[in-house]
């Protein structure tokens, strides 16, 4: 393994580089030396890099130069011209080599590399490349342009840190503009390189669960067909297009976008081009709409100018530029550690070229220094020499380093990945020259923070935001219905009643409004039900309450004036004991109309009904064998004097009485008791509000019981129309008929109200059905005869009632 690593740094030094290092251009000599790597002989990045080179030159010296980071110590560096990915390797050989070999077996407390650090190449595909070399031994590669997130992979990459943002910090910013702006609808355009296919890959990734469609998405070649790209975009209607590629590839799209007469977009530069001074002078970029960047925040670095105008070479040498653009012409694309470039460019060149990142290759040697710093232990005065330096040394405290540089703050998390503070810049293209504006700010600490100014935005169409929306957002109350692919193109459909939309849930979706809890037609939350019933309180609830208590005391009394004239006729006739029992009967009847006010409860249900109709049948009963009783003695017992005597004999009247209050009692017990009334919440009435309301029970049992009862008193109407010639004292026809059909109709007309009204007042129509049935009875039966015993004692004797019969019987005689 040993012997394939020499040969292979001797094989590059032979074959692939005429190395000239030994040139001050390119290297320094110092106490710890650093690596640098350049793309020097590119003709399209050789400004950029000359840039670079000269910021690494200009920190190491501001550094060597400083009395308090490195006090006696000198840093030195030795920069290579990084060729492409595949000859690329001398230069990463050198670096990891300690006196022309390489022992990578060796223990990390053994092994010396001859750079402590270093930094660069430009480019994530470049940096994948030669990555794995130089983090195998744990020596630092501090980057300044490689964005790819695969790179913030500790396993694969333990000794990669980066200044500039990882391609995730980069997305995330640009997902958080397109949202701060309201768009969905956007394409994306990248290379076909590790930079724009991991920015694509993580775009997809991130803005699920944001609202945002990904409308058209390609990685472009060199010599790919950028018209019909753009105008596929456009005939899309996609109005924001975010191009995250080499700026090479970006000033193809833009030309193509102007040669094509494409206008009025929002284009979304990465920050690989967000700076770029060339394009924003292209003829006809206006019309293409607004250009949108992210980039540093464009910190200045102070003495950095002074220091290129002192070190700017061929200035005042017209006649050497002239010859080295000759041997520029000829040695185009060829790898060389000679800056042929460099020396056509002036001061002016270099200081204005794009600053993108000017502050990442300054950061990045001062990261170096810090970590440095902390492993030499320095004070203000001196380091401690006599501390051997490992390259993995300065990895642990870069780490920790959390340092102030030109105001910007300088920090690293567990990947190694910078905290970024970075700017969206606005492209000024409207005016001579075009100027960039920085016109918002994103923060990563202490929290995620994207600050736009809109006043300062001036956007194509001098006036709103641009539209770039698949289609327009539904108004309040209003749930999206998918209209084919992508979820950001969608119809408008209006909320039923009793459900709601919530956008920051689910803007596709209708929820249902709770049970307790109502809404209108399109509606966006829903209000609570209020819960009605019956109370104790309301005017209503009082007067049929106060009336029950009337109705009970009324018949207390009557129980109390029958039972103190027990013996006298009016009370026989009317039916001696048997009255107590109808009374009884009616007092345990009106104690139900109690049941029917305030919150109502299962128990309450099966009480309200259950007692009233089993009472008031039993005082049926007895009305209906009273009936009966009379029609036997004036008109049956002479005609059938055995089944009158048997029935007096056996008290047929009581047993009447206890078989049809036996039946009945069955009845009503298996009416509670299968399918049992029960409380229910009516909720689907009203919108508003939720009746608590009780069912009626089994619809089968419940006609039983009701049967009993009306069959009962259809039997005491017949008897009593038998028994309408009887003595005045006798004839009850009257009253009994005038009770039950109060009765029939008060009945008649609550469940036509049940059936066709839908209010919490049918409760107390109910409850004054039952009161007016007892009523019926009480005043056409008890109270005539209770007034006969008080006011006119002279009709409650014996000898009248014995008139009343010889008058009756003679008028039988005579017919």
């Amino acid at each position: 393994v040993i012997f394939i690593y020499t040969f292979l740094l001797c094989f590059t030094n032979c074959f692939f580089f005429k190395v000239s290092c030994s040139t001050s251009e390119f290297r320094l000599e110092g106490d710890y030396l650093l690596g640098g790597l350049f793309a020097l002989h590119e003709i399209d990045s050789s400004r950029v890099m000359s840039n670079l080179n000269q910021i690494m030159k200009f920190a190491v010296e501001e550094i060597n130069n400083s009395t308090t980071l490195l006090p006696n110590v000198s840093l030195g560096y030795e920069i290579f011209d990084h060729c492409s990915n595949t000859r690329n390797f001398h230069s990463v050989l050198n670096f990891i080599s300690k006196n022309g070999s390489i022992r990578p077996k060796e223990k990390l407390n053994n092994y010396q590399s001859k750079v402590i650090a270093l930094t660069g190449p430009y480019g994530s595909s470049r940096t994948i490349t030669v990555a794995p070399l130089i983090t195998m031994d744990l020596i630092p590669m501090v980057n300044y342009g490689a964005t790819s997130y695969v790179l913030s992979d500790k396993l694969q990459y333990p000794s990669f840190v980066r200044t500039n943002p990882s391609n995730k910090d980069l997305i995330e910013m640009i997902i958080h503009i397109i949202r701060w702006f309201g768009w969905n609808w956007v394409a994306f355009l990248g290379s076909q390189d590790d930079y724009s296919t991991d920015g694509l890959k993580l775009f997809n990734k991130y803005i699920n669960n944001t609202g945002i469609c990904l409308a058209y998405q390609e990685g472009l070649s060199l010599n790919a067909n950028y018209s019909l790209t753009v105008k596929k975009i456009d005939k899309l209607n996609i109005n924001v297009i975010v191009i995250f590629a080499l700026k090479e590839y970006a000033r193809k799209i833009i030309k193509a976008a102007i040669a094509n007469n494409i206008q009025d977009k929002v284009w979304i530069a990465s920050h690989s081009w967000a700076m770029n001074q060339q394009l924003p002078r292209e003829p006809g970029i206006r019309k293409i709409g607004t250009i949108i960047g992210i980039a540093e925040r464009l910190l200045s670095l102070p003495g950095f100018n002074e220091y290129v105008y002192s070190k700017a070479k061929g200035t005042a040498d017209a006649g050497h530029n002239v010859r080295a653009k000759s041997e520029v012409q000829n040695k185009s694309e060829k790898c060389n550690q000679d800056c042929d470039y460099c020396s056509l460019m002036t001061a002016e060149d270099i200081i204005n070229e794009s600053p993108t990142h000017s502050f990442a290759i300054y950061s990045a040697i001062y990261t170096i220094a810090h970590a440095l710093h902390k492993v030499l232990q320095c004070d203000l005065n001196k380091c401690s020499k006599n501390t051997i330096v490992k390259p993995y040394m300065l990895l642990e405290q870069i780490k920790k380093l959390n340092f102030s540089l030109n105001g910007q703050q300088v920090k690293y998390d567990e990947n190694y990945d910078p905290i970024i503070h970075y700017a969206v810049v606005l492209w000024r293209t409207h005016v001579n020259p075009p100027q960039f504006e920085i016109v918002g700010t994103y923060d990563k600490l202490p929290e995620i923070t994207l600050t736009i100014n809109k006043t300062r935005m001036t956007w194509h169409n001098n006036g709103s935001v641009p539209f770039s929306n698949c289609s327009f957002e539904c108004k309040a109350g209003y749930s999206r219905q998918p209209e084919g692919f992508h979820s950001c193109c969608f119809t408008c459909k209006k909320c039923p009643r009793n459900s709601y939309v919530d956008f920051s849930r689910d803007p596709y979706t209708c929820f249902p409004c709770a049970e307790s809890e109502w809404s209108d037609e399109g509606s966006t939350t829903c209000k609570t039900r209020s819960v009605v019933y019956p109370q104790f309180t309301e005017i209503p609830s009082i007067i049929v309450m106060i009336s029950a208590a009337w109705l009970i005391i009324l018949l207390f009394a009557v129980f109390c004036v029958f039972a103190y004239n027990y013996d006298t006729p009016v009370v026989k006739s009317a039916g001696g004991s048997m009255c107590f029992l109808m009374l009884a009967s009616l007092i345990l009847s009106s104690v139900s109309v109690f049941f029917f006010f305030g919150k109502p409860t299962s128990v309450f249900c099966l009480l309200r009904n259950a007692i009233f109709t089993f009472f008031f049948t039993v005082c049926i009963s007895c009305l209906t064998v009273r009936s009966f009783q009379i029609v036997c003695v004036f008109k049956m017992a002479a005609q059938f004097p055995k089944v009158y005597s048997l029935w007096v004999k056996h008290n047929g009247q009581w047993l009447f009485i206890a078989f049809s209050s036996f039946v009945h009692l069955i009845s009503c017990v298996i009416w509670m008791t299968v399918n049992p009334v029960k409380l229910i919440a009516d909720s689907w009435t009203f919108n508003d509000q939720i009746m608590l309301i009780c069912e009626m029970g089994n619809t089968i049992t419940l006609t039983i019981v009701l049967f009993i009862s009306w069959f009962l008193g259809f039997l005491c109407l017949l008897f009593s129309y038998m028994g309408r010639d009887l003595p005045k004292n006798y004839n009850e026809a009257k009253s009994i008929t005038f009770s039950l059909i109060l009765y029939y109709l008060t009945w008649i007309a609550y469940f036509t109200a049940y059936l066709s009204i839908k209010s919490k007042y049918i409760v107390i129509l109910n409850a004054v059905a039952q009161i007016s049935s007892i009523n019926g009875i009480l005043f056409s039966y008890f109270i005539p005869k209770s007034y006969i015993i008080i006011f006119k004692p002279q009709k409650n004797t014996p000898t009248y009632f014995q008139t009343s019969i010889q008058n009756y019987t003679q008028t039988i005689s005579r017919s």
